[in-house]
């Protein structure tokens, strides 16, 4: 295929404006060399851009590409992500945001290393980095199918530069560049996605979406696998430094609420085209179209679409559109992954004397080593939408507990963490996972010809949860009932703890610093 050198000049100029409003951005922080300024823009997100960052984080290339994808694939009923994550936010700003943003914590992992301790919240940042990844991963895949099949570019020389641009702004800019970025990136998105629509639903190969069965076909078998990845969803979509980051930046815990429930809201309206796209897609009659075949790929369904069933012009703005969406979410992801780095592995496991400029140098390097790692999924993973499911996968089963316990229950340890960690990692990862090439090494009940039928993800993280608060309980008796000596208090989290805040380094998160 010929490479499309218009629409190639058309997303060049599109990336330089990107890249001039984020380092335009970047001057907010220009004197300014505190941890708060770069990764949380100083706690001075106003209403209107907190709304369309949170909206435009969630809101990426695995969304639209992804959605489309699954409605082609599976029908309506399977495409569960648009709400389910709609649901998370209304949660997470229900349940946890207004507790987290009253303690004035930096990153979503302090709290952990406050109860938990450093090396147990190191552990944790294993589980949230891979969500992190596979969430990076799946953004930059749905972007190099698009500037394949629309463009005409290699797949991989498309994913590799997108992630250069994302990474460049961040490096230097930190959240306000991000932020600024998002409320261009989201505008493109809306208008170029419902700038396609009527044109492909006008094409003569495509029959009325109201005469094709789109909705998908409902097995009652597959029921628990239903119940399982759609609570994976709406649960593993809370505990993300990729949303907390959004929540702790508002100026206020009231305000952190509001940017939560406005960006479910806003993560309902901006999916909606790409329901229709897939619905399209099902529709149209592909041997008659110039790709001449059925599609074999579901992958590309999105660029598809607009490629053979719309104008150049408008394929070209459909695909600005896309690259809005992948860049308002991989910057995002990149600056949440790095932050937590940098605070919460490097400043209190390794250097804890560092210098907050010398932690943000260190923000700046992991930034580059996230985007390299997710730029090596995305090129090497083929299902977009697989990705986008298992980047909550390990969230939910490890995470959530953790982080319910931690907001909610006192008396949770670090004992009790530590063993929900193991067994509920242990469970999950016995269930197997194609996408990771992992063969199932426990057959949870109705197993069938290698398929796993019962929602083990959810089992897994209710024994997580169950074994963080029984553990959690039973040493917590142990030692202050003097069962056991003191002594053997090995973690010294239930007995003799003077400051556990000051312990990990994060005396300074317990001193309120603005008026909640």
């Amino acid at each position: 295929m010929a490479v499309n050198w218009g629409g190639l000049i058309g997303v060049v100029i599109f990336y330089v404006i990107i890249l001039a409003i984020g380092l335009y951005a970047s001057r907010k922080n220009k004197g300014k060399s505190s941890m708060e300024d770069v990764m949380l823009a100083g706690r001075n997100i106003g209403m209107f851009l907190g709304v369309f960052t949170m909206t435009a984080t969630w809101v990426g290339g695995g969304y639209i590409n992804g959605t489309a994808q699954s409605i082609y694939d599976t029908g309506l009923i399977w495409a569960q992500a648009p709400w389910a994550y709609s649901s998370s936010l209304f949660i997470s700003g229900l349940f946890f945001a207004k507790k987290m943003r009253e303690k004035n914590y930096v990153t979503m992992l302090d709290p952990f290393q406050m109860k938990f301790g450093k090396r147990m919240g190191g552990l944790l940042f294993l589980a949230a980095l891979s969500g992190e990844i596979f969430w990076s991963g799946s953004i930059l895949a749905a972007l190099g199918s698009t500037f394949s099949v629309i463009l005409g570019i290699d797949k991989t020389l498309a994913i590799i530069v997108s992630s250069c641009i994302a990474m460049s702004y961040t490096l230097f800019g930190g959240l306000y560049s991000v932020a600024y970025t998002d409320v261009l990136q989201l505008t493109c998105l809306f208008f170029g996605l419902w700038l396609s629509i009527p044109f492909a639903l006008a094409n003569e190969h495509v029959t009325s979406i109201t005469e094709t069965n789109w909705f998908g076909t409902w097995e009652n078998k597959y029921s628990g696998v239903w119940l399982d990845y759609a609570l994976l969803l709406i649960l593993g979509g809370v505990p993300w430094q990729v949303y907390f980051q959004r929540a702790l930046s508002a100026r206020t815990p009231r305000h952190a609420q509001i940017l939560s429930y406005a960006g479910g809201f806003g993560c309902i309206i901006m999916t909606i085209p790409s329901f229709l796209i897939g619905a399209i897609a099902v529709s149209t009659n592909w041997n008659e179209t110039a790709y001449g075949q059925e599609i074999t790929d579901s992958n590309i369904v999105l660029p598809l679409v607009l490629q053979y069933l719309t104008p150049q012009v408008v394929s070209i703005i459909g695909l600005g559109a896309v690259c809005a969406a992948v860049m308002s979410s991989a910057d995002s992801s990149l600056l949440s992954s790095s932050s937590m780095f940098a605070r919460n592995i490097y400043k209190l496991l390794i250097r804890p004397n560092a210098s907050e400029e010398e932690i943000i140098w260190v923000m700046r390097c992991a930034i580059l080593v996230s985007g390299g790692i997710s730029s090596t999924l995305a090129i090497t993973i083929n299902s977009i939408y697989g990705l986008f499911y298992l980047c909550s996968d390990f969230v939910y089963v490890v995470l959530f507990p953790q982080l319910v316990c931690v907001v909610y229950i006192d008396y949770t340890n670090t004992y009790g963490s530590l063993a929900a960690y193991i067994l509920g990692l242990s469970l999950r990862l016995g269930g197997g996972e194609p996408l990771l090439s992992l063969s199932p090494f426990i057959e949870y009940p109705f197993f069938d010809n290698g398929e796993q039928l019962f929602p083990f993800r959810t089992f897994s993280m209710l024994v997580s949860l169950t074994t963080l608060i029984l553990f959690s309980y039973l040493f917590h008796y142990i030692f202050t009932k003097n069962v056991l000596d003191k002594k053997w208090d090995i973690f010294k989290c239930v007995t003799n703890i003077t400051s556990p805040a000051a312990d990990v380094g994060l005396d300074d998160i317990v001193r309120p610093r603005s008026k909640p």
